[in-house]
């Protein structure tokens, strides 16, 4: 069975990174494990707001290895409404999230990747459907704004590996403990 994996950027009080200022980390460590994250996957999760942000900036991005990655992919996006995708490879999902992502996971194939999507992934983990965490923790706090580990997804996780480049960013990966 695939393996379902939430790719977050944090803040240290846990404050999900959302195009502010506070992220520190921009460096070759930083792109060095989103290549190792999104070089398992072959499918992408997204909800409506992240797509409609990230198809106006993706397609012309030429930051890699993401661009490359995420415009090749099969996007599966979350939608309470059918609408016609303009970015290549999407599709549109109004099934309930739960559905698709178990189907998706009995399928052939590499990882499932969920990236932003915040709603969406918090509706995954109290679901039980995903399987590792890929943490990017800045060492900055920014006191309010929104989290991913909001609401009632209880769980526990074991730490697999652990790095942590020369300004304290953490690069933490989890798995699901059984």
């Amino acid at each position: 069975m695939r393996d379902v994996v939430l790719y977050h950027l944090m803040s240290l009080d846990a404050v999900a990174f959302e195009d502010d200022e506070w992220f520190v980390d921009e460096g070759p460590q930083l792109v060095g494990y989103l290549g190792r994250v999104i070089g398992t996957q072959d499918d992408v999760l997204l909800g409506r707001g992240t797509y409609d942000y990230w198809a106006g900036h993706w397609p012309k991005s030429d930051f890699q290895p993401f661009a490359d990655f995420i415009n090749g992919t099969p996007k599966h996006v979350f939608a309470s409404r059918p609408f016609t995708p303009e970015w290549a490879n999407t599709s549109v999902v109004t099934a309930p999230a739960g559905e698709h992502v178990a189907e998706l996971k009995r399928r052939p194939g590499g990882d499932i990747g969920v990236h932003g999507s915040m709603e969406l992934a918090r509706s995954l983990l109290a679901d039980g459907l995903v399987d590792k965490l890929r943490l990017v923790v800045s060492p900055a706090t920014v006191g309010r704004g929104r989290r991913v580990f909001d609401g009632g997804a209880l769980g526990s996780w074991r730490l697999e590996e652990m790095a942590r480049a020369a300004n304290g960013t953490l690069f933490l990966d989890y798995e699901r403990a059984v």
